[in-house]
């Protein structure tokens, strides 16, 4: 296929698998507190706050993961495939060195970690277990985000899409043994779902290994580094770090968002818990949309076709916002049923109705803010998106959290307005950004322009 061939069809096909791959990835995700919500509403709140760590933790592992979609699809835009190899192994051997560190430090001070956010004491054991377990295991998720970046920018998306139904079929029957002890095996609650995740995960790293070697010429060898390749090392980070920075900075302050929700209960956090995942569901085709649109426009760089990009842009907000909006409007008028299905405690299941009709307006601002930030950071213009995302989200996200969840006493719903306030805002900063033209001068031309074709 060329270059010039990469309509909205197009693009709408590459999305797919890599939609239905991150549906079940949120899955991998949530599943856990979805079947531990049948065991225990604390096993639900303990498993919400280790996650709102691993979020953190999964940013550190996107820096190589960002760079590696970026660089392995400038270099097939340009028909360069033998930088590829280095790209892989420069970026698997930084998330191997990565992962052990952070692993060591949840393994050590998960306790403390968890104290310093307010998780109420009665659920801070299952809180600081969950957490090591999960966190024993990082760079298994390390090395399969990384290695399914790769595939993805060969087009392989419906392969990691095959990857990921496997790891979610294995979670859910490894969850429902372990967690409830069917088949003569020990009813282990939260260990169990914690246990059943890192099994999902070995697996789906072994089957993309083995996608990787099968089709594609992509190899880690330890020939790509010595001498060590420090200009492909500072260019992964300069093109990752500024966008995980970004990320950072808004994990960190819905950190501290969290720190007040904690103030309000194990009711509180439960709904905040559930309304997160419905969220989930409504932003994860942007997500998918704006990473295949990444991938298109690394494309268009790489073939020197930057005229090409600004209606890509456009037409991917158009269909991101409707597609957000439409999803959580059928998530709010089924809301009662829908929390239902979690909880049969009224108070969670009335506040989460409140929560979702504000997600109504929050998810036009977040669409905006995804598609965004994903292609800015493709052409190049790495700097203004971190900037922006962190002034915003914690003067506007975290500051009026505290003034009308807190101080006004305005709790979860007070809370939830102030982060819509944030998105729909950044939204309007990103959208002026893009319209004005001026990122058009930090095109970031990694690799020289050449006329080749895609392969099918």
């Amino acid at each position: 296929m060329r270059v010039d061939d990469y309509n909205t069809k197009t693009v709408f096909k590459m999305s797919m698998p890599i939609f239905i791959e991150m549906f079940l990835q949120l899955l991998v995700g949530n599943i856990d507190q979805v079947m531990v919500s049948q065991y225990s509403q604390g096993s639900v709140a303990a498993i919400g706050n280790a996650n709102q760590i691993m979020n953190i933790v999964i940013i550190f592992l996107n820096v190589m993961c960002i760079a590696t979609t970026i660089l392995v699809s400038q270099y097939i835009g340009s028909g360069k495939r033998e930088q590829i190899s280095e790209v892989c192994t420069v970026s698997l051997s930084f998330i191997v060195f990565i992962s052990f560190s952070i692993s060591a430090v949840l393994l050590l001070f998960s306790r403390n970690i968890f104290q310093a956010l307010n998780v109420p004491i009665d659920i801070l054991d299952e809180t600081c277990t969950y957490m090591r377990i999960i966190g024993g295991f990082i760079v298994i998720q390390g090395l399969y985000l990384t290695i399914a970046a790769a595939l993805r920018s060969y087009k392989l998306m419906n392969d990691v899409m095959i990857a990921s139904v496997i790891m979610n079929i294995l979670n859910i029957i490894g969850n429902a043994i372990l967690i409830n002890g069917l088949f003569g095996m020990p009813m282990l609650g939260i260990k169990g779902a914690a246990i059943s995740t890192n099994i999902s995960k070995t697996v789906g790293l072994i089957i993309v290994i083995g996608i990787m070697l099968k089709k594609t010429e992509a190899r880690v060898k330890l020939k790509y580094l010595r001498p060590f390749p420090k200009n492909t090392l500072k260019q992964m980070l300069r093109i990752g770090l500024p966008t995980a920075g970004e990320e950072l900075s808004y994990s960190f302050s819905q950190m501290v968002i969290l720190m007040f929700i904690n103030l309000f209960g194990t009711a509180v956090i439960a709904t905040k818990v559930y309304a997160s995942m419905l969220a989930n569901v409504a932003y994860v085709y942007t997500i998918s949309l704006s990473a295949a649109t990444q991938i298109v426009i690394g494309y268009f760089i790489g073939a020197d076709r930057i005229d090409k990009i600004e209606e890509r842009v456009w037409s991917t907000m158009r269909i991101s916002i409707l597609v957000s909006l439409s999803i959580t409007a059928i998530i709010y008028l089924n809301s009662n049923f829908i929390f239902g299905i979690f909880t049969d405690n009224m108070e969670v299941i009335t506040l989460g109705k409140k929560i979702m009709f504000i997600e109504l307006i929050l998810e036009v601002g977040r669409a905006v803010n995804i598609v965004m930030t994903r292609c800015l950071l493709a052409i190049g213009d790495v700097y203004v998106p971190p900037a922006t995302t962190f002034v915003f989200a914690w003067v506007i996200a975290v500051g009026f959290s505290y003034i009308l969840g807190v101080r006004m006493d305005m709790g979860l719903v007070g809370i939830w307005i102030a982060m819509c306030m944030d998105e729909c805002i950044r939204a309007v900063v990103f959208a002026i950004r893009f319209k004005t033209g001026g990122w058009k001068k930090r095109i970031n031309r990694v690799v020289e322009s050449s006329d080749i074709q895609l392969e099918n």
